[in-house]
């Protein structure tokens, strides 16, 4: 179970980013954080495979790696502040909806939906959108998504095909070029408990219409 050492060790990574410290605090990097960080993927998975077999049961191959990417990056802190793993079929990468999960030292970050979509599949989800207006509006506007989510996410596009003009007097959500929601509330309340798993498969369950109605489109 996560406790209280997985949130130590995070916010003395935050303070000691560098090689060095990492690598003389690597056995508690595996102890009280990675080997509890997996426990917990391992209990999600399981109910996440129930709703859509094609997500992968190895939650290893869910885990997004602590080393950061920083070719391109300012920031060339090494290593990522934060557990993050993503369950999507075809991996963590694939640009199908699925589900995400991060955890940093204070706080549990939930979501779902899609992060990643290539041009030519965007167009087959907006002409979805376009004849299925009320299924993503019914899903968006249920209580109980927009108390856990607020509002579905991602960046707009800033022009649209004409063809669409009509569904975008109905809903804005034809402009979006991501399509997801994410939540957020803190860790300590859940610290050595069960109920952390119940509170992100709550999460997972109002995100499941959202995957379901989205994979329509490319079926």
């Amino acid at each position: 179970m996560i406790t209280k050492a997985y949130s130590s060790f995070f916010k003395e990574l935050a303070k000691n980013n560098n090689k060095e410290w990492f690598h003389a605090n690597k056995k508690r990097y595996e102890n009280d954080v990675k080997i509890p960080f997996l426990e917990l993927l391992e209990t999600l998975v399981p109910v996440l495979n129930t709703w859509d077999n094609r997500i992968l049961m190895d939650t290893k191959k869910a885990l997004f790696r602590i080393n950061r990417d920083v070719r391109f990056a300012k920031d060339k802190s090494p290593y990522n502040t934060i557990m993050k793993a993503g369950f999507s079929p075809g991996g963590k990468k694939s640009e199908l909806p699925g589900y995400y999960i991060g955890i940093d030292a204070e706080h549990v970050h939930v979501g779902g939906g899609l992060f990643m979509i290539n041009t030519v599949e965007l167009k087959k989800l907006r002409n979805h959108i376009a004849k299925n207006i009320n299924g993503i509006l019914s899903i968006t506007n249920d209580e109980r998504f927009v108390r856990e989510f607020g509002q579905l996410k991602g960046e707009k596009a800033k022009r649209l095909d004409k063809s669409l003009l009509t569904t975008a007097k109905k809903t804005d959500l034809i402009y979006n070029k991501q399509f997801y929601a994410m939540a957020e509330f803190p860790l300590e309340p859940f610290y050595a408990s069960k109920k952390l798993e119940g509170e992100i498969q709550n999460h997972f369950k109002v995100i499941a219409p959202l995957n379901a109605y989205l994979n329509q489109a490319f079926e």
